[in-house]
């Protein structure tokens, strides 16, 4: 009989699942805002560091290009059914850890 985490684990989506196509370039847009992937973040310590959280697989820098005065910030939120992609961007960079 499997151990409880392991079934538990084995449910959770993958970090590509959730990051969905925001690689560095990708606009996307939902019902807040259409955003600007700047960076994407996949090195676990570096985004629960920007995320100010205490675990974190990945986190991605964006801007809202329909404000004036939109500035980046970081995100965790998943990618969902009300997230649209406008542009691509450069998947061969999306999973390398930021500088």
């Amino acid at each position: 009989m499997p151990i409880i985490t392991d079934i538990i684990a084995s449910r959770l989506p993958l970090a590509e699942e959730e990051i969905g196509p925001r690689h560095p370039g990708a606009l996307y847009q939902n019902a807040t805002g259409a955003y600007e992937v700047l960076v994407l973040v996949t090195d676990p310590s570096e985004a629960a560091q920007l995320l100010r959280c205490d675990s974190a697989r990945w986190a991605v820098i964006v801007r809202d290009v329909l404000r004036a005065d939109g500035e980046p910030f970081v995100t965790g939120a998943v990618w969902t059914s009300e997230d649209r992609l406008v542009r691509p961007g450069r998947a061969a960079d999306a999973f390398a850890p930021a500088a």
